[in-house]
């Protein structure tokens, strides 16, 4: 399969020898050798339902798949990258801030919930599962892994999430005196509880 690294704190490097890999539409910034891009739609080979549900819920993860054989660079505005591994889990991450997928690796869509009562406005997080490496994004800063643990419940801004995974549940959390003192609305007073045995990943910067 493909082959990602971090070549920089803020540069993926894909090596490429007859393989490919799926990466954010327009994050290439040079490559080197004989290397086809082509668009992959909302998740190349992820099927018709994939695709349907990105348009039903408004998620803009556009790929591309790069192929051949060679080098490419991958980065976006100036965030902090981070390469991981993924062998048989599932990994849920914010759409925006997946930049690379390589290997046998799929994506969906899941349903996390509603926003809110007052907007009815639902969350969706794409998922990545299989055998692979995948890379992401963050502003701000490198991210930021938390262990959640049974004894440890974790909440976190949902402007800060980036990636979950392990066995965990994810719920809402009403908590308007935080938001006010920040000086944000009522519509966006709600946090994500997480529960369970995991890892959180957030990136020290608000979307």
């Amino acid at each position: 399969m493909a082959q990602l690294f971090e070549q920089s704190k803020k540069v993926v490097e894909a090596r490429l020898s007859g393989t490919s890999l799926r990466a954010l539409a327009g994050s290439m910034i040079a490559y080197e050798g004989d290397v086809q891009f082509k668009a992959a739609g909302f998740g190349a080979g992820d099927g018709v339902l994939a695709g349907l549900k990105r348009r039903a819920t408004g998620e803009k993860l556009s790929l591309m798949e790069c192929s051949g054989h060679g080098r490419v660079f991958f980065a976006v505005d100036g965030q902090h990258v981070t390469v991981i591994d993924i062998d048989d889990r599932t990994l849920q991450v914010e759409s925006r801030q997946l930049l690379a997928i390589a290997g046998n690796l799929r994506t969906d869509v899941r349903f996390a919930g509603l926003r809110g009562a007052s907007t009815g406005q639902g969350l969706f997080t794409t998922t990545v599962s299989g055998h692979g490496r995948v890379a992401l994004l963050s502003a701000g800063g490198p991210l930021i892994h938390l262990a959640v643990s049974p004894q440890c419940p974790l909440v976190v801004d949902p402007d800060a999430f980036v990636a979950a995974q392990g066995d965990l549940r994810q719920s809402f959390v009403t908590d308007v005196s935080w938001r006010t003192v920040v000086g944000q609305g009522a519509e966006e007073a709600f946090s994500l509880r997480w529960e369970g045995q995991g890892v959180v990943s957030i990136q020290p910067a608000e979307r």
